[in-house]
């Protein structure tokens, strides 16, 4: 939730930049409610997948490094949340004013664009969050290592 409300306003003035939209400062809050909703599932379902890869991979007695737990799990937490993110894109665009959510959603599902942009998503997800997972974890092995933590 916490990111949802950092994240929420800069969102919607990235987007509105994206489709050439004007925008006002009163409208920061659009698709705030749609923002934190998504971000609240992508965490807790990466988080999850987190999980049960890891418990998957101790089952098997397999390793993956962190880049690729990292990366396969993010891509699965989007994977789940991506429509969510069309919506959320929609709502927050300009192009659709006095429309509710439901009424986002089915217009999503009725022009086919459920998963629109979700390879560049993917790639993007992947790289991102597999780079970041690797940096933290070897920053966490030094700061052990210096602070004599096993």
């Amino acid at each position: 939730i916490g990111r949802g409300l950092v994240e929420g306003p800069f969102e919607m003035v990235k987007v509105r930049r994206q489709v050439v939209s004007d925008w006002k400062f009163a409208d920061v809050s659009k698709g705030f409610g749609v923002t934190v909703f998504r971000n609240s599932f992508l965490f807790s379902s990466f988080v999850i997948y987190m999980d049960v890869l890891k418990q998957q991979l101790a089952r098997y007695d397999t390793t993956l490094s962190p880049f690729f737990i990292a990366g396969i799990c993010s891509n699965m937490a989007w994977l789940t949340v991506w429509p969510f993110d069309v919506i959320k894109t929609k709502r927050q665009s300009g192009r659709f004013e006095g429309r509710n959510v439901m009424w986002l959603l089915r217009d999503t599902i009725r022009t086919g664009d459920m998963y629109r942009g979700l390879s560049v998503g993917l790639v993007r997800s992947f790289f991102a969050n597999g780079i970041s997972m690797e940096v933290y974890t070897r920053v966490e092995k030094e700061l052990k290592v210096v602070f004599n933590e096993r």
